[in-house]
């Protein structure tokens, strides 16, 4: 698995096309109401200070499977948000969100010098599962703040240290590998945050 930067053309319009499907944006909030990300949004986004955001890949080939960032980088309070998608759903159940986001985290906080990553879930969002096997810790509640299909939900919000976070062990995280084609859809995309 590798995290690569999100900087070609065509990372770009592949990430724009995952976070356009609602399966995924119904779970994140980038500002403003705004539902879809375009890949000239994803370009000045991952041009500027305050985003920081990588590209997961599969083990095999190199295949991009999902995107992990960071909104709302602070240098000064050495602070950000977390939040993530997988793409490519015949990946999924099979731990390779949780490792990208481990070794995602690990990079953050060496690269960046981050004192603490929050991020938030959607109250029901499967991907609290992950957040919570990342050593988040629970901090809070949002009340009836994110609507989906018009219906309010809470947004559940936690925090995590730099002194608290521990990268997982891949080989103890991920499940055996399955026919690309005959994976089975489990993991939410999701914010993580």
């Amino acid at each position: 698995m590798k995290l690569l930067p999100l900087d070609r053309p065509e990372h770009f319009e592949l990430v724009a096309g995952w976070l356009t499907r609602k399966e995924n944006h119904q779970w994140l909030d980038f500002g403003n109401g705004r539902p879809i990300i375009t890949p000239a949004l994803l370009k000045i986004m991952a041009q500027r200070e305050t985003h920081f955001m990588r590209i997961y890949t599969a083990d095999r080939d190199d295949v991009p499977i999902g995107i992990l960032g960071l909104n709302s980088v602070d240098r000064a309070f050495r602070s950000g948000t977390f939040w993530g998608a997988s793409g490519e759903k015949s990946f999924r159940n099979r731990g390779y969100s949780t490792i990208a986001s481990s070794k995602f985290l690990t990079l953050a906080f060496r690269e960046l010098g981050l004192h603490t990553i929050n991020t938030w879930a959607v109250d029901h969002n499967p991907s609290r599962r992950i957040i919570e096997r990342l050593g988040f810790r629970l901090i809070g509640r949002q009340r009836q703040c994110h609507y989906i299909d018009g219906r309010p939900y809470d947004r559940l919000l936690f925090d995590l240290l730099a002194s608290e976070h521990r990268e997982l062990d891949e080989a103890q995280w991920r499940r055996p590998e399955r026919s690309h084609q005959g994976a089975v859809y489990g993991e939410r995309s999701a914010q993580p945050g």
